[in-house]
């Protein structure tokens, strides 16, 4: 497989080396793994197109920097492949140990999430900047400091400060009973102004844990962090195929939720490339899939999950 610049012009000839690759490899997992052991099968398929995937990646950003293509013909050719990747990951799991809906319904989930963030790996924008999120026992270090510094300098006993601080420190014995982290699936700055986003792929159990941990983090960037900072929620799902834990966070005045095609228009604001149009006009799950796999999967009624 010849890569250059329009490589992802040629979707068919990457799936097809793609398959080949991992049909070698699946031959020596198979000598190795018995039926019995699909699991580890599985995990051994994955891991081979994960490292085939990496090296094509990493041959095209290589011919890229010594050629000199342009951005967007980067992100393409990285998104191509990635899902590509996806598309020969789905293959071979279900040939391994076969899909039931649960499994399937979360992995395309999980694999949506990181495919969006490639137009933040690889903008088209020359302003988006990555950075990394805070430890939180820096932000408590630092608010600790301001507020011993507050309470040392009030006109009050000596007595009536260390009363203060003592209760103060029981205030935060409580807040950090368990571990708080403040990194989310995303963070990057535009002209200064941080933007960290969290990636659902929709809110359709109990997410109650996981709703209070967002709560929490937002008013941790908002309140304690402070400066421009903003919390951004990206959910695949349309709004109304979400249940109520969706409306909490979007009711709170601290998360910004964006739902469906919402999500799409911020993602092409942000990071200046249009990937709900890249998505219509590239991917195609049900031809993409081989005949068995989608067969499989209609048969058990899980083609309906193969939507972004």
């Amino acid at each position: 497989m010849n890569v250059d610049r329009k490589l992802f012009e040629r979707k068919d000839e990457i799936l097809s080396y793609m398959r080949d690759r991992a049909e070698e490899s699946y031959g020596e997992i198979v000598r190795t793994y018995g039926e019995a052991e699909y699991k580890k099968r599985a995990s051994g398929i994955n891991k081979k197109i994960i490292a085939t995937t990496d090296n094509i990646k990493s041959i095209i950003l290589q011919r890229a920097r010594s050629q000199n293509w342009e951005k967007e013909e980067v992100l393409k050719n990285i998104l191509v492949v990635t899902y590509s990747s996806y598309v020969i990951m789905i293959e071979f799991r279900n040939r391994a140990w076969p899909y039931e809906y649960m499994a399937f319904a979360r992995r395309i989930g999980e694999l949506w999430e990181p495919f969006c963030k490639l137009c933040f790996d690889y903008p088209i924008r020359s302003d988006v900047e990555l950075y990394e999120a805070p430890l939180f026992s820096e932000v408590k270090e630092q608010l600790q400091e301001e507020i011993r510094v507050y309470i040392n300098s009030l006109n009050i006993t000596d007595d009536e400060k260390e009363n203060l601080l003592e209760y103060y420190d029981k205030v935060w014995s409580l807040v950090t009973s368990g571990e708080i982290k403040l990194e989310l699936d995303l963070h990057f700055k535009i002209d200064g102004r941080k933007y960290n986003i969290d990636f659902k792929s929709g809110f359709q159990s109990n997410e109650k844990g996981n709703t209070n941990r967002l709560l929490l983090v937002a008013s941790i960037y908002k309140n304690i962090v402070g400066g421009d900072n903003e919390c951004m929620l990206f959910v695949r799902a349309n709004e109304d195929d979400n249940n109520h834990y969706l409306q909490t966070l979007k009711n709170s005045g601290i998360w910004d939720v964006s739902c469906g095609e919402e999500t799409y228009q911020q993602i092409s604001e942000y990071s200046g490339f249009n990937l709900a149009g890249w998505i219509q006009d590239n991917i195609d799950w049900s031809s993409d899939l081989s005949d068995d796999t989608i067969q499989y999967f209609r048969d058990n009624d899980l083609e309906k999950y193969l939507t972004w």
